[in-house]
């Protein structure tokens, strides 16, 4: 998950930073993910995208059922 770099103590490194942003000289958005943190993302997508309609209807068929069943 990419996080926001932390804004600087400093309040003139504060205020560069909010006019940075403001004329788009700079973004505000956190650093490029790592390959690592963009697989695991897509997890459960990528998994999805190989399962035929079938299986994924099975799939949600039996978790709905385990997720219903009474509990002793």
């Amino acid at each position: 998950m990419a996080k926001t770099p932390k804004r600087p103590r400093d309040l003139n490194q504060l205020a560069k930073r909010i006019v940075d942003l403001t004329t788009s000289q700079v973004s505000d958005e956190g650093p490029e993910p790592t390959p690592k943190e963009r697989r695991a993302s897509r997890g459960g997508q990528g998994r999805a995208e190989k399962l035929t309609p079938g299986e994924r209807s099975q799939i949600a068929k039996r978790a709905a059922a385990t997720r219903w069943k009474s509990k002793p």
